[in-house]
């Protein structure tokens, strides 16, 4: 499917985003990893951390299906797309899958059955967005959850060049009449396997891309939530709960967190607001696109759009952005889903 008008923003857009990339990295991680680079330590630590971390043994479950199908009215189809995050590698259920509990929240706040289709594949990075976005598209969705990222980090894909394949799924879904939230790169500092200096350059190259991310999304018509290391203080506490058996991917409890910081963003997309808040804080309001970028990549669990201020959508300082600190909404188990010809049943709670 063709999209109308060029797919990247231009250059000094894209030279603003990379700006404030930069300024949203933590420069005395930066300095103490460049050094230690020169000497070797972080190359033993890489190898280190592969050894530690296992490798994918098994797909995660599938989680395709019909979700809340008591509910009267037609069913909103929804996408998710992107890497192990997004297809909930770690669990063992398919209710525990961030698709299966986004998709259950959002039924359940609306009303309605929706219909999940799940392209995410471990192991991908945001160049192969391409094929899932393709294979989305059969299906007409009517909102896309996009989570990428962490493997452009490992792999050291050029932010620009992982930002630039990312936007180009975003475009073609918004062309195709899809709304699109973006769950931005992950903090990969927050991996117990990585030590520093390794953990302080990982979390800069993350919070570089999630910045970036965000700049690229929002220009093109998309939602962003800053995942970062927005469990970091749970992860920490507690990471025989949080995280899964391979000490690297999020736990049953930890996608159910994530999920529901995501969720708020989803029903704003589709134009249902109504919200649980916390009281205002000093980080919400209207800020020029990179400067909430920054903001965002700092703040974890800040949604990031695109907004108008006195009719206009850009400002001297560039395109004009919304930041929202929403409440999280629980996402409560999956209700067992119709059984249709066309879509597998979904497990739900025993």
């Amino acid at each position: 499917m063709g999209v109308a008008g060029s797919v990247v923003p231009d250059r000094p857009r894209w030279q603003r985003a990379l700006r404030v990339a930069r300024l949203a990295a933590i420069g005395t991680g930066a300095t103490v990893a460049a050094a230690a680079a020169t000497t070797g330590v972080l190359f033993g630590q890489a190898r280190q951390a592969r050894r530690t971390i296992p490798m994918a043994e098994a797909p995660p479950p599938r989680c395709d299906g019909v979700y809340g199908a008591k509910f009267p009215g037609p069913a909103i189809t929804m996408v998710v797309l992107g890497d192990s995050s997004a297809a909930g590698y770690g669990v063992h259920r398919r209710r525990e899958t961030p698709g299966a509990l986004l998709a259950t929240g959002l039924s359940r706040r609306l009303q309605r059955p929706v219909r999940l289709h799940r392209f995410a594949v471990v192991g991908a990075i945001s160049a192969g967005l391409k094929f899932q976005v393709e294979a989305a598209l059969e299906c007409d969705p009517e909102v896309a959850v996009i989570l990428i990222g962490g493997n452009d980090v490992t792999n050291r894909t050029p932010p620009a060049l992982a930002v630039r394949y990312l936007v180009e799924g975003v475009r073609a879904l918004r062309a195709a009449g899809a709304e699109v939230v973006v769950g931005t790169c992950p903090d990969l500092g927050a991996i117990r396997p990585i030590q520093p200096p390794l953990r302080w350059l990982a979390r800069r190259w993350s919070r570089q891309l999630a910045a970036a991310q965000t700049v690229a999304v929002v220009s093109a018509g998309g939602w962003t939530v800053s995942l970062g290391d927005l469990l970091g203080p749970r992860f920490t506490a507690e990471p025989g709960r949080m995280f899964a058996w391979d000490r690297f991917h999020p736990s049953a409890e930890g996608y159910a967190a994530a999920a529901a910081a995501l969720l708020p963003t989803v029903l704003s997309a589709l134009g249902q607001g109504a919200e649980r808040r916390p009281s205002p804080t000093r980080l919400e309001g209207v800020r020029s696109l990179p400067k909430a970028a920054q903001e965002a990549a700092r703040h974890p669990g800040t949604e990031v759009s695109g907004t108008q201020v006195r009719g206009s959508e850009s400002g001297p300082a560039g395109r004009w952005a919304q930041l929202r600190r929403r409440g999280f909404f629980g996402v409560g188990p999956t209700p067992q889903p119709a059984r249709t010809v066309d879509t597998p049943a979904v497990e739900g709670f025993s």
